[in-house]
């Protein structure tokens, strides 16, 4: 069987250095291609067709262009949503049944980006309302904020690209992206989607880097108008602090995502959500349920038909439709979630299910019963199928301790009460709270921050397309303007 092998291209023009690397398989370690990666010089002249793309005006894509090369990107993913969505679980661990689902949102965030178009009108500014601004008058116009470079993360290779690269198309911006080095493939597929679409090759490249000095450099040139960045808070801080004087940014990072299960909360409705929002994709992603506070007098409940629920999980080949949790991206992450969970249960936490590491980069579903408050499972990201449960008599304390962390992102409340509901709601530290929902829900046109190390900036379709353009606003002064 040939190896595929995706030679590095900017511009359009195959570049072969000779140095590349292997994309494998997490859950059975197969070859599945080799990337060429880019060096210092390649960088520099991606960035050069980029700048000088955005600096010749009269070229520019038309907002007609931008909507009909879109709209044929959608058509051509349609067709090809199986093959992406295979491809990306066979890549990216993430099991097949969840795989789809990424893939209709993908593409259905490519149509968020439509829409944007489409009702992009920017505010005017009033004129004529003291002696100084009379007989004047104000346009204001959208205008790209020039080369963006977006860094995406492994979790989600196909809606992650299309939350970073469909915004840029639609927004009118040369885009240079570096997928996540375990994951590329899908960031290819789908940009040579965008390509075959319509899209010149030269406004969206794709390129791996050889390390992590030759990254710094893409990032950090004076050409970049813009830069978003998914992926750790330690490498999201570290850039910002490195990039040009004028370059934007928009930083997505992790959690430690809380739940807050009142009393009185339905647990027939909040343990399938919490075991699914817990270990969907192995609990890597950026808001999944983590940090569970439940009253005492259900918490043993809760954790109990939690554990129920996680026996019965699947795990294995992320490929079968039957699969429910897949493997964890790399070894390293096994031993690591492995290693934590081991120092939670030494340091007084009750191990009630799950807690080792099984075949083919997989680890069992786990569900630890109240962790020490200073135990690396309660104040870390995990990023892996481990879930934390806390008893709680007041929930004033359950909030206190939820909002303890320094990474604010997404969290939830559970309660029949409308009353608890909003007390906790309000006084959570959250971009966003679900009511009777896990911290994992989301739709692609809302809201998605980070706050605190959690972020900067707000994600979602809109926001990020709002992001990457500039108002401009022209002021007409004339005599017969009233």
């Amino acid at each position: 069987m040939t190896i595929p092998h995706y030679p590095l291209t900017i511009a359009g023009k195959a570049k072969n250095n000779n140095h590349q690397v292997d994309v494998f398989s997490p859950y059975d370690n197969r070859l599945l291609a080799t990337v060429e990666t880019a060096n210092a010089d390649d960088v520099d002249q991606a960035l050069s067709i980029a700048s000088a793309l955005y600096a010749d005006r009269k070229n520019w894509l038309t907002v007609a262009q931008r909507i009909a090369i879109l709209e044929t990107a959608i058509s051509m993913m349609t067709q090809q949503a199986e093959q992406l969505a295979l491809a990306s679980a066979d890549e990216g661990g993430k099991p097949l049944i969840d795989s789809r689902v990424e893939m209709a949102r993908c593409i259905d965030s490519i149509r968020i980006c439509v829409d944007a178009l489409r009702n992009d009108v920017a505010k005017s500014v009033p004129m004529g309302i003291n002696a100084a601004s009379q007989h004047r008058f104000t346009i204001m116009k959208k205008e790209p904020i020039g080369v963006v470079v977006a860094v995406s993360a492994f979790n989600h290779p196909l809606n992650l690209i299309a939350h970073q690269v469909g915004p840029a198309i639609a927004a009118g911006c040369p885009v240079i992206v570096k997928p996540a080095e375990n994951t590329p493939l899908s960031c290819f597929k789908l940009v040579e989607i965008f390509h075959e679409a319509g899209l010149p090759e030269a406004w969206c490249q794709v390129i791996l880097t050889q390390n992590h000095q030759v990254a710094e450099q893409l990032v950090t040139d004076p050409r970049v108008g813009f830069f978003s960045f998914i992926g750790s808070a330690k490498v999201g801080w570290y850039l910002r602090s490195k990039l040009a004087p004028g370059t934007r940014c928009a930083l997505e990072h992790g959690g430690v995502a809380p739940v807050i299960v009142a009393e009185d909360a339905d647990l027939n409705k909040a343990v399938p959500a919490l075991t699914k929002g817990g270990f969907y994709h192995a609990g890597q992603v950026c808001v999944s349920v983590q940090r569970i506070y439940a009253h005492e007098s259900i918490a043993r409940d809760l954790a109990n038909r939690m554990v129920a629920v996680a026996k019965t999980l699947v795990v294995g080949d992320p490929l079968s439709d039957k699969t429910d949790v897949g493997p964890l991206i790399r070894p390293t992450e096994v031993i690591r979630v492995s290693s934590w969970v081991q120092k939670a249960v030494d340091s007084g936490a009750e191990l009630l299910c799950g807690g080792q590491a099984l075949a083919k980069n997989c680890y069992a579903p786990t569900v630890l019963f109240n962790p020490k408050k200073d135990s690396i499972v309660t104040t870390s990201e995990i990023f892996g199928p481990v879930v934390c449960i806390y008893p709680f008599n007041e929930i004033d304390d359950a909030i206190a301790q939820a909002n303890s962390l320094d990474v604010a992102f997404q969290a939830s409340v559970y309660s029949e009460n409308i009353n608890t509901a909003m007390y906790a709601s309000d006084r959570l530290a959250a971009s966003a709270v679900m009511i009777n929902e896990h911290t994992a829900f989301r739709v692609d046109w809302m809201p998605f921050a980070g706050l605190r190390h959690s972020g900067l900036g707000t994600g979602g379709i809109p926001y990020t397309f709002e992001d990457m353009q500039i108002d401009k606003m022209i002021v007409i002064t004339s005599p017969a303007i009233t």
